[in-house]
């Protein structure tokens, strides 16, 4: 695999069911894929909350949609100036990416507005790589971002595409596809993820690591669900830290030269094995997520400090 070569369906789920007391060999196999393409560099992503709640989308697992009932902020997007001092804040954190993410189905033209004059001045006064992620988008509206500059944009399959109406009946999988091929038309690095968690089976998250691999992301964030109240998927809790790992293994593995990004419920579900993860991925998300707490930028410096590794800066 240091080669490039993918993992069989087998094989892939052998990792995924693989005894526990394998799971040192295991990282130390992925370890070697990453280090090959990566060495020990940890690259920081920062996001900010653009636009919080008031989203028409009934996702089983968002706090922001409109079948949540979770007690979160709610508000329109936020202006450009807020959201350039966001992206200091995130340079000030060390973070080689900051990540603009808004609620909604889509953004509207006055979204767009206000979210492309924010990237041209953050691009024109730091050397940072910047992340949408606004929802499905059309080629006009990808195109308006990858004008002002705009280097990525995140759009999530977030499961497999015969678990998705069983998340989400208000888009389809195929929507998400979509605006991932307008993305990639217009120029700009794709990056979409998932969530584990949610009710799949084991064959389902073989089926969208395959998917995100025939798409060719660039970036592949890989969330793990808080399950959060007053939400459809409120009380659910599939997940241990050694599952967590052979799922990042096999992400390692089915997409060997791609940034794997422990995302959302890291500190949640990984706990004490933290540190552990950092050997098949090779990023992070620095500070709080969007309506959920993360761990202390000094407790993620920290860990990166005491694995040996060291914080990626950004090259434009």
């Amino acid at each position: 695999m240091l080669e490039g070569g993918k993992p069989t369906d087998a094989e892939a789920l052998g990792i995924l069911e693989s005894d526990d007391d394998g799971l040192l060999g295991l990282l130390h196999a992925a370890f070697r894929i990453r280090r090959a393409h990566f060495g020990l560099k940890v690259k920081l992503n920062m996001l900010v909350n653009a636009k919080s709640g008031l989203c028409p989308e009934d996702c089983g697992y968002c706090s922001q949609s409109r079948v949540s009932s979770a007690p979160i902020p709610r508000y329109r997007m936020l202006s450009r100036d807020v959201l350039v001092a966001g992206g200091h804040e995130a340079w000030a954190r060390r973070a080689a990416t900051y990540c603009i993410v808004a609620s909604g189905r889509g953004p509207s033209s006055k979204d767009l507005d206000e979210v492309t004059a924010a990237v041209r001045q953050i691009k024109s006064e730091l050397p940072m790589k910047i992340c949408a992620c606004l929802g499905l988008l059309t080629d006009d509206d990808a195109a308006r971002l990858k004008d002002a500059g705009v280097d990525r944009y995140n759009h999530n399959l977030n499961t497999s595409s015969d678990h998705h109406a069983n998340i989400v009946t208000t888009h389809t999988y195929d929507d998400r596809v979509r605006t991932l091929d307008a993305v990639k038309a217009a120029g700009i690095s794709p990056c979409s993820g998932f969530i584990a968690g949610m009710g799949e089976s084991d064959a389902q998250i073989v089926d969208v690591a395959e998917a995100l691999a025939d798409l060719d992301v660039d970036s592949i964030p890989v969330n793990f669900l808080t399950s959060i109240p007053g939400t459809p998927l409120a009380g659910r809790n599939e997940l241990d830290p050694r599952r967590c790992l052979k799922i990042l293994a096999l992400l390692r593995f089915m997409c060997p030269s791609k940034e794997i990004r422990v995302a959302g419920g890291r500190e949640l579900h990984l706990r004490s094995l933290q540190p552990l993860a950092m050997y098949p991925a090779n990023a992070i998300f620095i500070g709080d997520y969007l309506t959920t707490q993360g761990q202390s930028p000094e407790d993620d410096y920290r860990m990166i400090e005491d694995l040996g590794f060291e914080i990626e800066r950004c090259a434009l």
